[in-house]
């Protein structure tokens, strides 16, 4: 899958914690407010996410995530859940601070290394 820009990333990964899916759309309005963004930027970001072929917007209408949009933004999800827990349970950093550094981290791990540490992590918590 072709990796997209990190604010991309961010705005697929809001629509799942929504509770966004292939069959459950989520309103734009919600996804501004969960990110503190305009309506006016999401419609922006939705537009190149469709254009990806990641979400599928009919003319003004709710947003719902193609296959590809919600395996992406789940996997996005799953990373920061994890770097999350990780950094809260295991290293026992503030709340607030693993929040925001889980979601740099997400973005900026290869695929490969967030196998290998994943894979670590799971032999730590067994």
């Amino acid at each position: 899958m072709e990796k997209i820009s990190m604010s991309h990333e961010d705005y697929l990964e809001a629509i799942v914690m929504l509770g966004g899916t292939t069959e459950q759309s989520v309103r734009s309005v919600d996804i501004a407010a969960k990110m503190g963004v305009s309506k006016a930027s999401v419609n922006k970001a939705v537009s190149t996410l469709k254009e990806k072929h990641l979400v599928d917007q009919p003319y003004y209408g709710d947003i719902t995530l193609t296959e590809e949009g919600y395996e992406y933004g789940t996997s996005v999800f799953g990373r920061h859940e994890l770097l999350l827990k990780f950094l809260t349970e295991h290293l026992g950093i503030d709340p607030e601070v693993a929040e925001e550094e889980a979601c740099q981290m997400e973005h900026a791990i290869s695929d490969d290394s967030f196998k290998k540490w994943a894979a670590f992590i799971k032999k730590l918590d067994a």
